[in-house]
């Protein structure tokens, strides 16, 4: 089955399922994705973005480009926040697709380095992604930040 990546700014029939999907997935209140996707589809800026993937018509991953990913490095920026893929397909390379996706994005958007935070050992730097330095949540959370250049 075809699998595909879309902005949902250019997609907006895929709003409320891209809500429902990540706040479910991220165990975050649904209004919070609400707000903030909701708000980004008329953004007057590039930034935010929320992309989902597709599986025929069903959401099975996502993720977003934003200006800060609720980390103390502002900065940095463009971050590749909350990229999920559905359990059920994981194991498939799925995720390095949607890390692609969002370099190709940055880079199309003007920027030179995309930046993540994750407690996660080992799984970024599989894709090239380098630990940079450590950031620090609102909540008292301290984080890994990494980097990858646009330019592939």
């Amino acid at each position: 089955m075809d699998i595909r990546i879309i902005d949902i700014r250019e997609h907006p029939e895929y709003l409320q399922g891209a809500i429902d999907f990540l706040s479910v997935r991220w165990s975050v209140d649904r209004k919070i994705y609400d707000d903030c996707i909701r708000h980004s589809m008329n953004a007057r800026s590039p930034l935010p973005r929320w992309y989902i993937m597709l599986k025929g018509d069903d959401i099975i991953g996502g993720y977003g480009l934003l200006i800060n990913d609720f980390i103390s490095r502002q900065d940095l920026f463009p971050w590749m926040c909350t990229p999920y893929i559905a359990q059920k397909e994981r194991g498939r390379q799925l995720g390095a697709r949607l890390m692609e996706h969002g370099r190709r994005e940055a880079a199309s958007l003007g920027y030179r380095k995309l930046y993540c935070n994750t407690e996660l050992d080992g799984y970024y730097e599989k894709y090239g992604w380098k630990h940079t330095a450590n950031g620090f949540h609102p909540w008292g959370v301290q984080s890994k930040i990494y980097e990858i250049s646009t330019s592939g």
